[in-house]
């Protein structure tokens, strides 16, 4: 694991801790290496309405933009047990309105298995992003 990747673990792990999860029992961590060169990170926040809940991934990123952040560098994401914990397909979307295929994504299981180490790309193969609502003038 490089400086960053345990920066990043760190993170995650310490906001997971704080995740509100009464009804999956599945708390995630999520951080966030942005362009200003801060760690953002985010939990999961469950709802008994469950469609209004928050990912830990959207967390992560709320948390970047309110502190100032606008790309994302890197992610890492951490759930429960040993196997990668992979963000869901909506937040593969949101990551990529912040990021391009090529950042790295890496994710873990809390339980010490093997991390997966990836990029957006891969996780999300022909994405749809920003610049194809970018209009020429």
């Amino acid at each position: 694991m490089d400086e960053i990747e345990n920066a990043l673990f760190k993170a995650a792990t310490r906001v997971r801790a704080h995740a509100h999860a009464p009804y999956s029992g599945f708390q995630v961590g999520a951080a966030i290496l942005a362009d200003d060169g801060n760690i953002y990170a985010g939990c999961n926040v469950e709802n008994a309405a469950y469609p209004i809940g928050n990912c830990a991934e959207a967390s992560a990123i709320a948390a970047m933009l309110a502190g100032g952040g606008r790309k994302i560098r890197r992610i890492l994401t951490l759930g429960n047990g040993r196997e990668p914990v992979t963000p869901c397909g909506g937040c593969r979307q949101r990551i990529r309105e912040f990021a391009d295929a090529s950042v790295p994504v890496i994710c873990r299981g809390v339980e010490g298995g093997e991390a997966l180490h990836t990029t957006l790309g891969e996780l999300l193969p022909h994405s749809f992003g920003p610049e194809f609502l970018e209009s020429e003038i």
